[in-house]
């Protein structure tokens, strides 16, 4: 994947996170923080915390934030964990990014991914994005394999809908799919984003 494409993807999430208004963001999955560096700068986010479970990654994501881990007490954190487990200790936030994750969890393991991130942490706001296997022959990756040896699948559009239409309905979210990094006529984009709005509780409705 070209890194203008990639900086694409990552300009299609900031403008995502911004437009939530969001001042607490989790970061699932944050790797070696291509997506948490941008996010530190951001000054209007005043509590980010990144995790992820490789060491490695967070210890190359320590070294690139430097000083700004030091910034204000609790401002930045980095947590060495899974993020389906780590649901009900990261409650309240106001915007969840998981930027191309899901495709690294086992299909068998999604339905956990939905309880922890919709059901237990329940953000006002969730970006995901995924690959968009339509964009793979582009790419000069081969038919029946994945771009990456650690993706346990990778969805076309239409079935990336169908999770997210569907993971929207059962958890009480509205949901926008579209096109990121890239603007083929018939393929679409490299990757692919949706991003869930939280919907009000009946009793919270204004009259």
């Amino acid at each position: 994947m070209t890194s203008w494409l990639h900086r694409q993807r990552l300009d299609a999430v900031l403008r995502a996170v911004r437009a939530s208004g969001a001042r607490s963001v989790l970061d699932l999955g944050c790797g070696d923080g291509d997506l948490l560096t941008e996010l530190a700068g951001e000054r209007q986010i005043d509590r980010l915390v990144g995790i992820d479970l490789s060491h490695e990654a967070l210890a190359r994501l320590r070294t690139r934030l430097g000083s700004l881990l030091d910034e204000g007490v609790e401002r930045i954190k980095l947590v060495h964990g899974s993020l389906i487990e780590a649901g009900p200790t990261y409650t309240g936030f106001d915007c969840a990014v998981l930027v191309e994750t899901i495709e690294h969890v086992d299909p068998a393991r999604l339905g956990s991914l939905e309880r922890a991130v919709f059901a237990v942490m329940r953000p006002a706001t969730v970006v995901v994005t995924t690959p968009n296997a339509e964009f793979n022959g582009l790419l000069g990756v081969p038919p029946n394999r994945f771009r990456h040896p650690d993706h346990r699948f990778e969805w076309d559009r239409p079935r990336f809908r169908q999770w997210a239409e569907g993971v929207a309905l059962r958890n009480r979210y509205q949901v926008a799919c579209s096109d990121i990094a890239g603007n083929h006529r018939d393929l679409g984009g490299t990757s692919q984003m949706a991003v869930f709005e939280r919907l009000l509780a009946a009793d919270q409705v204004p009259a």
